[in-house]
């Protein structure tokens, strides 16, 4: 994995496992780590981001679940081939992460018109 941009908000109310799994799950999707790319293991990243290894366990063991990513013995974590057939969303991720840009933009002084606004110009 060649210098992604995962970043932790430490002041987020989202978890940081969670931000790590929907950085490198969107990553995975849009293309930017591809299929049999190695990912840093679990000790590596979670010194990066001066986190406990358990939180990047965490994010890891829930992007396998999600088939995203898989994990074999002498051969590190890779990238997964993405699964064929219509993709689902799930509402609680696609939630937790209006609510953090919804605080993120609050933060910057937006109040709810210039949210949704910005919403709709990132849709269009």
């Amino acid at each position: 994995m060649t210098d992604p941009a995962v970043r932790v908000d430490t002041t987020s109310q989202v978890p940081p496992y969670e931000q790590i799994r929907a950085q490198l799950a969107a990553l995975i999707r849009t293309g930017r780590l591809v299929e049999g790319e190695r990912l840093p293991t679990v000790r590596q990243l979670a010194t990066d981001l001066g986190l406990a290894p358990g939180t990047v366990a965490r994010a890891y063991r829930e992007l396998e679940a999600g088939e995203l990513i898989r994990t074999r013995r002498g051969a590190g974590t890779r990238v997964a081939a993405l699964p064929t057939g219509p993709r689902t969303h799930d509402p609680d991720q696609l939630t937790t992460l209006a609510r953090d840009f919804t605080s993120a933009a609050r933060a910057l002084g937006a109040d709810t018109e210039d949210i949704l606004t910005a919403v709709r110009e990132a849709m269009a």
